[in-house]
Formats: structure tokens, C-alpha cells, sequence
């Protein structure tokens, strides 16, 4: 470890703790791919106030810094991260319910969002019970399943800048889209977020939960490492349907494969490289190119 990283690391131990701070770490260990180099610095802020202290002291040492949430659309490089990686995880997962209203954290989990709604009669995320992610990157992704999206729900988010200052902003302002939201183009991160949803009743809405996710296990190959849907939905296209036809499921680069169960799926069959992954990836962007014409687009954020 550089002095630079020591002497942040000493910095960022006194602002989370000792325990909370990580030097080459594996980020195998933090995405749901488990795959991908190690991380110069690991933190794990326990609030608003350690997270915009770590982000002000990296800034101070000129260090770059990444936030990420469970790791669910993520993959980090096999040469690693050069920088600190902030965790915004359990440790800022707060949820609060007040009438039709739903405050969450970032790093709650959005199928622990939803069953809160669900016990508290509230409809409107049970999309969300199966999407393998935290509410900070739902927010940023405006992720969606089956026939629901955060667009639906979203009333405003708190976000930090790259100052690690805090403010509040109404969804419209966010320009949620299909997988997209200006967060990232903006380098803000959600901190947490207001969601408005409907009077329901529990016995149905648990019904309409355990339905999606019977559906969800029965298609999707949820028994592999993986990061969820790998490509984005081309318009007029389904991207499973795309790689399908253009021969490519069950297609292998090293540890990775186009899933046999459902080929918008990239999995780790087993000790799968980063390098494995993009490099399969990248095959499958080119032969569906070069065989309809259409341009497949990751879905996951490669760092």
C-alpha cells in the first residue's frame, strides 16, 4: 500500500472505524457477479455524516472514490479499483412509514422495502420483491420488473454530491427512463428516498408477491452468481429472444455462459474472470449485431 493509501486509511478508520475500513479488498466479495479485482480502500459509512466525511477526505487526498450498493450491476475490473470503494449498505438501511408514504435509506434492500409495504397494507412494490438490489441503485437505474418501475413510486430522492453535500430533489428532476435516471451524469449519489403507494390488502398483495417471484425462479437462473438481467431491452426487440436466435446461448468464455435457462442472463458457472465476463459479453454485442443489425447494450456498470 502507497503512504497516500495509509495515511487515508488512517483518516477513514477514525471516521467509521477500525472495522469498517478495508485495504485490498477482494470486490469478489461485494458484487453479484463474484467476480473482479481488489479495491485499494473499502469503507462502510454507518451514516449521512461518516459519508460525507469519507467523501471529503478522499477528496482532500486526491483520491477517486466509487459508491455502490449490494454490488447487483456491477463488475470491477480484474486489475481492481484504484481508489476507495464506499459502501452504502445494511448500516444505512432505515425504513420509515408514515401513511402511504415509504422512506428508505440507500442501502435498504428493495425486497426488504417491499415486504415492509406489504405488512403495512401499502401496494406498489411488489415488483420490487425480486430485484436483487438496494433502493440507491434502483433509484439510479429506475429498475423495473415484470409490470412495475421506480418511476411509478418515486416521489423524490436525497442525493450527495461529489462534495458530500447533501440535498432533496423531486423525482421529475432525476429524468427517470427506461434503466436510466441523470444520477450518474450528474456524479450524485442517493442517499435515500420518498415513495408514494396505495391502500391495499395484505392477503393480495403477498399473493402478487409470491407470484412474481415463482415466475422470477421459474425462468431465471437464479442458482448462478450473476448480475440479473445482463442487456438492456433494445425498443421493439426482447434481448433474451435476440441471443437466443443468434445462437449464442449457452455460449462460453472461461468461467462465464449465456445461461441455458433464459440467454439475457450472463452467469459465473464457476470462477469466472471480470475479463471473462466483458469478453463474453462483447462477443454476444457483436454476433447480434452482426446478425439483426440491432446494438445490445450492457446493462451492467463495468468500473
Amino acid at each position: 500500500m502507497t503512504e497516500r493509501y495509509k495515511k487515508l486509511k488512517t483518516v477513514l478508520e477514525e471516521i467509521c472505524g477500525a472495522d469498517q475500513v478495508y485495504a485490498d479488498e477482494p470486490m469478489s466479495r461485494h458484487t453479484t457477479f463474484k467476480a473482479g479485482g481488489p479495491a485499494a480502500l473499502y469503507v462502510i459509512p454507518s451514516d449521512e455524516k461518516q459519508l460525507s466525511d469519507v467523501v471529503k477526505s478522499c477528496n482532500a487526498a486526491g483520491v477517486r472514490y466509487y459508491v455502490i450498493g449490494n454490488g447487483s450491476n456491477l463488475l470491477v475490473r480484474d486489475e481492481g479499483f484504484d481508489g476507495v470503494i464506499i459502501e452504502i449498505g445494511k448500516r444505512m438501511s432505515g425504513i420509515d412509514i408514515d401513511g402511504d408514504e415509504l422512506t428508505a435509506q440507500a442501502g435498504a434492500a428493495l425486497a426488504v422495502i417491499a415486504s415492509a409495504a406489504r405488512d403495512a397494507g401499502l401496494t406498489g412494490l411488489e415488483f420490487a420483491s425480486g430485484i436483487p438490489g438496494n433502493l440507491g441503485g434502483a433509484c439510479v437505474m429506475n429498475a423495473g420488473a415484470y409490470d412495475g418501475q421506480m418511476k411509478d413510486v418515486l416521489v423524490s430522492v436525497r442525493l450527495m454530491d461529489r462534495d458530500g453535500e447533501f440535498f432533496e430533489e423531486n423525482a421529475d428532476g432525476v429524468d427517470l427512463s427506461y434503466r436510466h435516471s441523470n444520477i450518474p451524469e450528474r456524479e450524485l449519489t442517493v442517499v435515500s428516498a420518498v415513495m408514494k403507494l396505495q391502500k391495499g390488502d395484505k392477503e393480495e398483495i403477498s399473493s402478487k408477491m409470491k407470484e412474481l417471484n415463482a415466475r422470477r425462479t421459474q425462468k431465471q437462473p437464479l442458482e448462478y452468481p450473476s448480475a440479473g438481467s445482463t442487456f438492456k431491452r433494445p425498443e421493439g426487440y426482447f434481448a433474451g429472444k435476440l441471443i437466443q436466435d443468434a445462437g449464442m446461448q449457452g455460449y462460453s468464455v472461461g468461467g462465464a455462459q449465456v445461461s441455458e435457462k433464459h440467454a439475457g442472463f450472463v452467469i459465473n458457472k464457476g470462477g469466472a474472470t471480470a475479463g471473462d465476463i466483458i469478453s463474453l459479453t462483447g462477443e454476444v454485442i457483436r454476433v447480434v449485431r452482426e446478425k439483426f443489425g440491432v446494438t445490445l447494450e450492457r446493462e451492467i456498470k463495468i468500473l
